[in-house]
């Protein structure tokens, strides 16, 4: 018999990923939640309004979050990774290297977390 999971099982890692409250772009990957703020380089308040759940491009579930316009560089460096936090927990993903410079602003691109179905 082979495996499954219903949508809402899948869901169940997105819903936790849509109730992140900060999207922040960061010079490094970020292994704990304090070390979000020792790379951060640009950050914004987001809310569910920023994330949508469908099926994955493959298979299985996603959350797609909305790209954000025009956020505040704080600190100058090479971003290469965006991370979503509630202040507790996080998701880290990578992008393409860019030099961020202080003063200037920066956006991002919608991208998203796919949960595949079980294999």
């Amino acid at each position: 018999m082979g495996k499954s999971a219903s949508d809402g099982i899948l869901d169940g890692t997105l819903d936790a990923i849509a109730s992140c409250t900060t999207l922040t772009i960061c010079a490094g990957q970020p292994t704990s939640y304090a070390q979000i703020a020792t790379f951060a380089l640009a950050s914004i308040v987001i809310d569910s309004g920023d994330f949508s759940k469908a099926n994955g491009d493959v298979d299985g579930r996603k959350v797609t979050v909305a790209g954000q316009a025009d956020l505040d560089i704080d600190t100058s460096g090479d971003a290469d990774h965006v991370v979503v936090d509630d202040g507790t927990d996080f998701m880290v993903t990578t992008v393409t290297t860019q030099a961020l410079t202080s003063g200037g602003t920066v956006s991002t691109n919608d991208f998203d977390f796919e949960n595949g179905d079980p294999v």
